[in-house]
């Protein structure tokens, strides 16, 4: 009985050593934190602001079951929940990034349809323009004038937004555009109806 117990301690605390000196899954945590960084790459911060941030909770959650598995005693380590963690970060890393390739796409087709309807907002005011009337109020035409250039010259800030594809920033740059771009043509109509007023109380009075 002596030998056996003296043949089975060596085995036991071979066996004991062989799971407590089990290392990190390096592979598979690197793979998770290649997965946040993709993510964070391809624009989650702005386009899934939400997800991202729980994807990067749980990689926090990770590196902490890391840190104290590092921290035991050889012969208590367990990194099974590493593991765990390390898969469901890289599983979730992976989906935030194709989600935010979805609403890029989503965004960029509404970036190109806010430009457009700037453009033609852009044109409509500059014909106005052309049709402004100039007599006493010269100062205020011109004024009008440079507003509407300014709006056409803006217009290549939108482009230059969606280059970079920062479509949400072109969105609302354009938007802004048409927004402006309406309230200048408002003004112009406003002179050109007075102006209309005028030359009807003139032949009147005639």
């Amino acid at each position: 009985m002596v030998q056996i117990r003296q043949l089975l301690v060596p085995i036991a605390l071979t066996a004991l050593l062989a799971a407590g000196c089990t290392k990190p899954p390096s592979e598979k945590i690197a793979a998770a934190e290649k997965a946040v960084m993709d993510a964070q790459q391809s624009g989650a911060v702005t386009y899934t602001a939400e997800e991202y941030a729980k994807l990067e909770g749980t990689l926090a959650a990770l590196k902490k079951e890391v840190g104290e598995q590092d921290g035991k005693f050889a012969l208590f380590r367990d990194y099974g929940k590493v593991e765990q963690l390390a898969i469901s970060t890289t599983t979730e890393g992976e989906r935030v990034k194709a989600e935010v390739a979805k609403k890029k796409e989503e965004a960029k087709a509404g970036a190109l349809q806010a430009q457009r309807v700037a453009q033609e907002a852009v044109d409509s005011t500059l014909k106005l323009v052309a049709k402004a009337p100039v007599g006493k109020d010269r100062a205020a035409v011109e004024a009008i004038k440079n507003d509407a250039e300014a709006l056409k010259a803006s217009l290549n800030q939108v482009q230059l937004a969606i280059d970079k594809e920062d479509y949400l920033t072109a969105q609302t740059q354009a938007k802004a555009i048409n927004d402006k771009s309406r309230a200048v043509s408002d003004e112009i109509q406003s002179a050109l109806a007075k102006t209309g007023k005028g030359k009807s109380s003139r032949s009147g009075k005639k």
